[in-house]
């Protein structure tokens, strides 16, 4: 079921079977970001409301940081290479459990 990006929470939009959804889900919890998966594949309605938040990016995993669309696995990967990952979260008053 669709939930909105809201303050304090990171959502991973995702399909099963997706490579890269799996990647970002072990970046999330190997930095100990806690996170809600929504699973878009099965509704198109979903798949389009997701696309209105990611200004019309209709790939997975689509990842917001509150309502921060951080974009893709590639692009959260980048954050996390470029240290700047944890100063993303907590300006989204995220918090996590190790670093």
């Amino acid at each position: 079921m669709f939930q909105e990006p809201h303050q304090g929470t990171v959502i991973l939009y995702t399909a099963p079977y997706c490579p890269y959804c799996i990647k970002a889900e072990q970046l999330l919890t190997h930095k100990g970001i806690p996170f809600t998966k929504i699973n878009i594949s099965t509704s198109e309605e979903d798949r389009f409301k997701v696309m209105k938040y990611s200004a019309g990016r209709k790939t997975v995993p689509q990842i917001f940081f509150g309502e921060d669309h951080i974009g893709g696995y590639d692009d959260l990967e980048r954050l996390s290479l470029a240290k700047t990952l944890l100063p993303r979260l907590q300006k989204n008053h995220i918090s996590h459990n190790q670093g």
